[in-house]
Formats: structure tokens, C-alpha cells, sequence
């Protein structure tokens, strides 16, 4: 006996030594949108008081935890009003049933949202849209403070819906402070935009720019070229912005699926579909991958497999190829399962997919109100796939360096009481922002798999770092490491081990350190 506890002293001692090398092993996005506009998800338009919808948003994070995900994408910002106190626009009508009124009794909803996907170690990606303005012609529902009436050159009519016009240079700048405004005053993960810049296209009518073409665009001879440099204008921008002030804070974009067809450039995907992000909204997503404007891209594949114009496999392998050195993931279609797609399979062969190409680091579902409706117990192919929790991966266009280990300075407990785990930084002018204590009972030692991952806590400055675990059985063994993310999920090197067994007070601790 007094062999075997030298000799896994020994491999623990080996782990312990390592460097500190960037784990990425085991690292999967696994996102969710909760859409607001015409209350798709959240809140539900029935309810009417603060208390049920904040109920019904946990409802909703309990659920997303449940199944394995890691990232919610909430639309926070949905046609130019907001979820949130605001300097620059109304609150939405989609939380208070009239834009411009405040939830009763006053609470911030969008605080409130953050802190409870951080609780359940979820990231929270706020969702906005630069550009819509409406849902209808309606414009008498606009708040009376809207900046419609007080700057209505900045806005136009298209179809049965007004925009920000991208082309109008104030306007544009509007928008940006508009949400750098957010940036700045609340604990993001991400900044998200999904694949509305310019509209789609409506049949046998002209986007009604000409006259902010004819005042601003006279270096362009090709207005669809003027188009595109706003749009690039626009997002360079923003993505300048957030790296100088909140390089924390991650920037994607969920793009309409096919960038161009390959008829109509050679670069394009094998696909002849209808409407492109280059030709039609203006989004030259390929552009601002190669200039690393954005750290990542989920293209919204909301194909069918065989589906003839654009089978899901061949889009989803033209992203593999082009992603540049941009993090990929692949958006999907819950919605239509059991409308549109018949084939109770069809999620877990598009996931199956997904994972055979090497570029592609996870996927994103539309929407989240799908997980409770269970189509053709579609949850279950979710389940099934996302078996243990797994961190968020790193993305390639920020830092990369992995923090310094920390050291595990000491333990105890009482096996009804818990264990008390207490560590310090060995560099405190990291960027740490939490850690992952990772527990094993039996085996596994060392290996930095979710399914070891027993809690993720929030750095706490200029204190001794302590977590207390509760949840322990009389007799088990249970070995803990600690290990520090910075603002990027990059993970340090595991600190020492130690070893405890759970009586009624814990045996002696095995201390290995570095």
C-alpha cells in the first residue's frame, strides 16, 4: 500500500510540473438564441409583471443548463429599443407591452439576465440589431423620445418597416455609441449582431438610399459597393471600439448561411442560393474575417441536408475553409423540426457533421422557446451530444497566453459541513477571471474534461480565493485542482493536488505541490 500511495505521488507530482500550455482540449461553444422581438421566446406576451418574467427567463437558463449548453445569445436591443436603461432609446415594447415604459416595479433587466447566466456558467452574448427600427409602418408606437422624431433624416422606409439608413454617417455613429454604451456598463461575454444589415432584398422595389448615396457616396461609382463599405465602416468600428475599451468582450456575427455562389465567383460555395450576405445584404463577412474584425462566426445553416440549392454539408464545409482565423460555429434550424424537416435525426446528423470538420467549434440553436416544445424529441439528440459540460472555446483573434498556475494553500471540512478549498494567484497582475475546480473521485486525475469540472467561480480581487464543497459522500475519495481562465477561456496549468477522504472529519491531506 505504502508503494502504490508513492507511486501515484509520483504522477501527481508529474502533472503538477507541467507547464503552463493552453488547454483547449475538450472545449465545444454550445449556444442558444432566446429572441424578444415580437416576443419569439422571451418574455412571453402574456405576462405582465416583473416577477413572472423574471421567473420565466430562469425557466428558460434552467432549462439551457439542463441540456449542456454553455452560451445564451439574448436579443437585447430589437428594433432600436432595449432591455436595458438607455441614454440613446426607449425601453422595448416587447418587455412593457408600450415602448418607453419602464418595467414596474424598476428593476434592470438586462443586469438581471447576466447574473443569472453567470450563476449557471452560461455566457451571456447580448444580441442587437443595428439597423431595424419597426416591425410595421406603425411609427405612432414609437416612444415620443424616439430618435425618429427628433432626427428623422437618419431613418427610412422599406417595405413596411423602417431602418437606420447604413449610408447616413450620424446615423451610423448613433448606433455605435448606442451600443458601446452597453459595452462599456455591464460584464458581456459577447457582442452579437445576427444577419440583418442591409435588408433582404423585397421584389421589384429599390432600397430608398438615393439621396445619402448621391450626398455621401460620390467616390463610388457601384452603389451596391458604397453599400458594402458602410457596412464595413460600420463593423470595423464597433470592432475597433471594443478592442481599446473591452477586449474582454467578444464580437460576432451570425451571418445568413452562403457568403456567394460559385457562379458567381469562383470563391463562392457549390450553392445557388437565392439570396447571398455579398450581394444581397451587403455583408462582406469574408472581408472582415481575413482583417480579424470579429473573433467569431456562427453562418446560420438552416439547411436540410439534401436540400438541393444549399445541402447542409457543403455550406457547412465552404465555412470550414474560409473561416480565415476567425472561431466557427454553425447556426441551427430547431425551428423546423417537425414542420419542415420530417427526419427525427436530422440535429444529431447535422451535429455529427459539424464535428468532422476540423474549424468547426461548435454550434448555436435557433431558438431557445424549441427546447421546451421538444419537437420529434429533438432535445434528446441535444442531450445525447453535450453529455458532460465543456468550456467555451478561446478565441483565436484575442490573447492567447495562458495565465500562471495557482497554488492550493490549504483545505478543511467536515464531510456534513463541506470541504473548504483555499488557493492564491502566483501572478496578481493576471488577467484572471474565474476558476474551475475540478474534482475526481475515482481515476482521471488530471485531465482537464468537463466532466471533471465540478464548479467555475468568479475571481474575487485582492482576497484569498476559497470554494466550499458541500456535496460529498461518507467514505469516497476525492482528489481537487484548481485552475485559472483568463477573459478568453484560456486555461493555466493545474495547480498541485489534493487528496482527501470523507469520514466524518476528512483523513490526512496529501499536499503535492509544483
Amino acid at each position: 500500500m505504502k508503494h502504490f500511495l508513492q507511486l501515484q505521488l509520483f504522477f501527481i507530482t508529474l502533472l503538477c510540473t507541467c507547464s503552463n500550455l493552453i488547454a483547449q482540449s475538450n472545449r465545444e461553444f454550445r449556444g442558444v438564441w432566446i429572441a424578444t422581438v415580437n416576443n419569439i421566446d422571451f418574455p412571453a406576451p402574456n405576462l405582465t409583471t416583473t416577477e413572472e418574467q423574471r421567473e420565466d427567463y430562469v425557466r428558460y437558463l434552467d432549462k439551457i443548463q439542463e441540456l449542456g449548453f454553455n452560451t445564451v445569445i439574448v436579443q437585447v436591443r430589437p428594433v432600436s429599443d432595449t432591455f436595458y436603461p438607455s441614454s440613446y432609446e426607449p425601453w422595448s415594447k416587447y418587455l412593457t407591452g408600450k415602448q418607453g415604459k419602464a418595467p414596474s416595479p424598476y428593476f434592470n433587466p438586462l443586469q438581471f439576465m447576466i447574473e443569472e447566466a453567470h450563476k449557471r456558467n452560461l455566457d451571456f452574448h447580448g444580441w442587437f440589431n443595428p439597423y431595424r427600427v419597426t416591425m410595421n409602418a406603425d411609427t405612432t408606437a414609437l416612444a415620443p423620445g424616439h430618435p425618429f422624431f427628433h432626427h428623422r433624416e437618419w431613418f427610412v422606409k422599406y417595405g413596411n418597416k423602417y431602418y437606420f439608413d447604413p449610408g447616413h454617417p450620424e446615423g451610423r455613429k448613433f448606433v455605435l455609441e448606442a451600443i458601446m454604451e452597453v459595452a462599456r456598463h455591464y460584464n458581456l461575454d459577447g457582442i452579437h449582431f445576427d444577419d440583418y444589415f442591409y435588408p433582404y432584398k423585397i421584389q421589384g422595389k429599390e432600397f430608398p438610399d438615393e439621396e445619402s448615396f448621391q450626398k455621401y457616396g460620390s467616390q463610388f461609382q457601384d452603389k451596391d459597393a458604397w453599400r458594402r463599405d458602410n457596412v464595413d465602416y460600420f463593423v470595423q468600428s464597433l470592432s475597433m471600439q471594443l478592442k481599446a475599451e473591452r477586449p474582454d468582450i467578444q464580437f460576432g456575427i451570425s451571418p445568413f448561411g452562403v457568403w456567394r455562389n460559385n457562379n458567381v465567383d469562383p470563391k463562392g460555395s457549390n450553392t445557388r442560393a437565392g439570396i447571398t450576405n455579398y450581394d444581397d445584404l451587403h455583408a462582406d463577412i469574408v472581408k472582415w474575417m481575413k482583417r480579424g474584425w470579429i473573433d467569431y462566426v456562427i453562418p446560420q445553416v438552416y439547411w436540410h441536408r439534401k436540400l438541393g440549392a444549399a445541402p447542409y454539408e457543403e455550406v457547412v464545409m465552404w465555412w470550414n475553409n474560409n473561416c480565415y482565423n476567425t472561431n466557427l460555429y454553425i447556426g441551427q434550424a430547431l425551428y423546423k423540426v417537425g414542420t419542415k424537416w420530417e427526419d427525427p435525426k436530422e440535429i444529431s446528423e447535422q451535429m455529427y457533421i459539424n464535428r468532422k470538420y476540423d474549424k468547426v467549434k461548435g454550434n448555436a440553436f435557433f431558438s431557445a422557446k424549441y427546447l421546451f416544445e421538444d419537437p420529434m424529441n429533438v432535445t434528446t439528440s441535444i442531450k445525447v451530444n453535450y453529455k458532460n459540460y465543456v468550456l467555451p472555446p478561446s478565441v483565436t483573434t484575442k490573447e492567447l497566453e495562458a495565465p500562471s498556475k495557482v497554488r492550493i494553500t490549504g483545505s478543511d471540512g467536515h464531510v456534513d459541513r463541506g470541504v473548504t478549498l483555499q488557493w492564491e494567484d502566483r501572478d496578481r497582475g493576471s488577467d484572471i477571471k474565474k476558476y474551475v475546480i475540478y474534482r475526481y473521485e475515482e481515476g482521471g486525475f488530471g485531465h482537464l474534461d468537463g466532466k471533471y469540472i465540478h464548479a467555475i467561480v468568479k475571481k474575487e480581487p485582492y482576497k484569498t480565493q476559497v470554494y466550499v464543497d458541500r456535496d460529498l459522500q461518507k467514505g469516497k475519495k476525492y482528489t481537487y485542482i484548481v485552475t485559472a481562465l483568463d477573459g478568453n477561456y484560456n486555461e493555466s496549468g493545474i495547480s498541485n493536488a489534493i487528496m482527501l477522504k470523507a469520514g466524518n472529519f476528512f483523513s490526512k491531506k496529501v499536499k503535492v505541490l509544483h
